[in-house]
């Protein structure tokens, strides 16, 4: 099953998307990690969002 998710983004306009890992701080004081997939182009724009 995964491999045909990751072929599936290998070839054609997948390419143009990357996953995104950014460290977020809780209120309790600790931190979780929120994850998403973005175009390319868009990777500034959600690493520098609250």
């Amino acid at each position: 099953m995964a491999k045909k998710t990751v072929a599936t983004f290998k070839s054609g306009k997948g390419k143009d998307f990357v996953k995104v890992i950014k460290m977020v701080k809780n209120p309790k004081g600790g931190h979780s990690f929120k994850q998403e997939i973005v175009h390319k182009d868009h990777v500034k724009d959600f690493l520098s969002s609250k």
